[in-house]
């Protein structure tokens, strides 16, 4: 079965893998039935969406997949506060409605999980804990998040909310690792060792913030995956090596590589294919030596000083 790690300040404990299903939308009825079955079979209960994903659709697709599904029998997380091409929105109003419209495509009476998406300069944060703590006193959502903020954003957030942040989406793959990389170059002359994104990974270990990696396959920002990728023949020469040491796939040590952190980073996975998914959930059951994770670290390009 799936291992579980601490979920923020909650309390509770969740897979160490979180689904996400922002591509559900390109199977049909039959095949997001069985992606949701195959993955609570297996442990895994924790669903990702967004507002945003496939403009509603893929929420409409999972509420329909999970029809006759007990609802305590899943974590569902969603986002809201982006409205695309147009602003970012973290208002009372848009918040409020955003969680409106994902309970009703979802068909179910509250979120486990809501994180804003993306910071919203114009955020007012008295007015987001307004909005907050309507939605948790309602029953309509447990517990509140972020994706892609930096310690600042958070704190000042967290000055007016009532209750804990317990999530911060991050980026975060063996490509795109500079969270990782700043805390080791610290105080040398290198590229990775500037601050871009104000030491995020210890404030969120500091605050018991579970930080949720997505794209932990792409490099860049969505440029591709680097398994198997030509622009990476030294990473994925490392990476079959131990992979072919477990007697993994690839993919499985890519996953584990995240979970071998002591943050306990909680990866978001999207694939609809069912067999790597499965090969991403053994990752659970791989724990990388030291060396082996260094190994892939500086395979990636990575310096050590």
């Amino acid at each position: 079965m799936m291992r579980t790690i601490a979920f923020g300040p909650t309390g509770e404990r969740v897979p160490a893998i979180a689904l996400g299903c922002m591509r559900i939308n390109a199977l049909d009825a039959a095949g997001a039935e069985k992606y949701v079955k195959t993955a609570l079979d297996l442990g895994a209960n924790f669903f990702d969406h967004a507002d945003i994903y496939g403009r509603g659709e893929c929420e409409r697709i999972f509420g329909r997949a999970i029809a006759g599904i007990p609802r305590e029998k899943m974590i569902i997380q969603s986002k809201c506060g982006i409205v695309p091409g147009q602003r970012f929105d973290f208002s009372k109003e848009h918040i409020l409605s955003s969680v409106e419209g994902s309970l009703e495509r979802l068909h179910v009476d509250y979120l486990d999980v809501l994180l804003l998406h993306r910071p919203d300069a114009l955020m007012e944060p008295e007015e987001v804990a307004e909005a907050f703590t309507t939605l948790k006193d309602s029953g309509k959502v447990r517990y509140f998040g972020v994706s892609n903020q930096n310690p600042m954003q958070m704190q000042l957030l967290q000055k007016f909310l009532p209750m804990k942040i317990v999530a911060n989406q991050l980026q975060l793959s063996i490509t795109n690792c500079t969270m990782i990389s700043n805390g080791i170059q610290v105080n040398m002359q290198t590229d990775t060792a500037l601050g871009r994104d104000g030491s995020v990974l210890d404030y969120c270990r500091l605050n018991d913030i579970t930080i949720q990696p997505w794209s932990p396959f792409q490099y860049g920002f969505f440029e591709g995956v680097f398994l198997g990728n030509e622009k990476f023949p030294e990473l994925n020469a490392v990476i079959d090596k131990i992979a072919a040491d477990y007697g993994v796939s690839n993919t499985t040590i890519a996953v584990a590589w995240l979970l071998r952190h002591p943050a306990g980073f909680q990866p978001i996975v999207g694939t609809m294919n069912l067999n790597r998914l499965k090969d991403c959930f053994k990752a659970t059951e791989v724990t990388l030596t030291r060396q082996e994770w260094y190994d892939i670290y500086k395979a990636a390009g990575n310096v050590l000083p």
